[in-house]
């Protein structure tokens, strides 16, 4: 038996449905949508709809984008010579936010984990070695996350890109900024020391 009406348990199951919405925070923001009003509810079903039929991916990198390339692509004003290749699009905005990185991006749609059957054909590796035919590309940054997967993924890319005389470089992983020493892991500390610079 529900204790719900059934198109409140319809909600709750769609939105449990989310990534990282579990049934208490499913109920929490069902209860907001039902107590809002009609026009919020509205607006919010309007902007799912309009995201699905108007975001695709970039047919060059595969980033999220609104039109045929996305901005990134379309831009004159990025570095065409350097790549950082990344996991997902959620990642060339954690890397655009540190305003430090102006070149281009290959977005692979996931990370090479045979535990999970996925394998290098089922991401966007084909594409990526596709845009370096023509050398306008001198260095690849391997921006995949620092854990066996995406160590994994950034080897795997780095062995099939050096015959072609593309410069490979991996981002370094360390400590976090007002992180203490006795807490990191060993794995962790000697990336930070390996990955040191001159001051």
């Amino acid at each position: 038996m529900s204790y719900y009406a059934e198109p409140i348990v319809r909600l709750l199951e769609e939105l449990e449905r989310l990534p990282g919405i579990g049934p208490k925070s499913a109920q929490r923001i069902a209860f907001h949508i039902l107590k809002g009003a009609d026009e919020a509810a509205s607006r919010l079903a309007d902007a799912i709809v309009e995201v699905r039929r108007k975001v695709h991916f970039c047919r060059v990198c595969f980033n999220f984008a609104s039109d045929d390339i996305c901005e990134y692509c379309a831009s004159v004003d990025r570095d065409r010579s350097i790549v950082c290749v990344v996991e997902e699009p959620r990642d060339v905005v954690a890397i655009e936010r540190t305003g430090e990185y102006h070149g281009l991006y290959h977005v692979l749609q996931g990370a090479i984990s045979p535990l999970d059957g996925v394998g290098p054909e089922q991401l966007r590796i084909t594409e990526l070695l596709h845009r370096l035919e023509d050398g306008s590309v001198t260095e690849l940054v391997m921006a995949t996350n620092p854990n066996v997967e995406g160590e994994t993924t950034a080897l795997y890319l780095a062995r099939l890109v050096k015959p072609l005389g593309v410069r490979v470089t991996r981002i370094a992983s360390g400590l976090p900024v007002g992180g203490d020493l006795e807490f990191a892991d060993e794995a962790t500390l000697g990336r930070a020391l390996e990955a040191r610079r001159e001051m």
